[in-house]
C-alpha cells in the first residue's frame, strides 16, 4: 500500500528579507520556523530545506541498514545515522555526507561497510536525492 506525507510551508515576503513556517501535516508533530538567513547563514533556531533532507535521509538509511542487516541474519542493537547536507548560496546542494555507527553482534568490519554501502545505495530518499522525476503543480491565488 503507496503512503503519501505532506508538509506545507507558508511564506511572507521577498526571499532575503521574507520569512515562513513549515509544518509537517500527516505526522502533527510540529510547525517550524524559516528564513533565508537561517538557510545560508547561521541556524539561529530555525530549520531548513537542507535540515529537513538530512532528517529524512538519515531516517531512511537507518531503516534500509537495520532492514538489510536483519535479512541477513544479523540485526542491529543499535544504529547511530547522522547525514550532513551542504548548501551553497548560488549553486544549491553540494554534497550529503552520511555517517553511521552501529553495534551489530557477529558482524565483522567489512560486512558493516557492505551493509551500509547497500543501504546508501537502496533507501528510497537517496534513491530520490540521485535523480527523480519532479512534478509542479501551481495555482496563482
Amino acid at each position: 500500500m503507496a503512503t503519501t506525507r505532506t508538509a506545507t510551508t507558508q511564506w511572507k515576503g521577498a526571499l532575503l528579507d521574507g520569512s515562513g513556517t513549515v509544518s509537517l501535516d500527516s505526522s502533527g508533530v510540529g510547525t517550524y520556523e524559516v528564513s533565508w538567513p537561517s538557510r545560508s547563514e547561521a541556524a539561529n533556531g530555525k530549520t531548513s530545506p537542507e535540515e529537513l533532507i538530512a532528517a529524512a535521509h538519515s531516517s531512511c538509511f537507518s531503516m534500509a541498514l537495520a532492514h538489510g542487516l536483519a535479512g541477513a541474519g544479523t540485526p542491529p542493537e543499535s544504529l547511530q545515522t547522522s547525514a550532513d547536507v551542504t548548501f551553497q548560496p548560488g549553486e544549491g546542494i553540494t554534497g550529503i555526507v552520511i555517517t553511521v555507527k552501529g553495534q551489530v553482534p557477529g558482524l565483522t568490519a567489512e560486512q558493516f561497510q557492505s551493509a551500509a554501502a547497500d543501504a546508501k545505495a537502496n533507501c528510497p530518499v537517496s534513491k530520490a536525492l540521485s535523480g527523480t522525476t519532479i512534478t509542479l503543480k501551481a495555482e496563482l491565488l
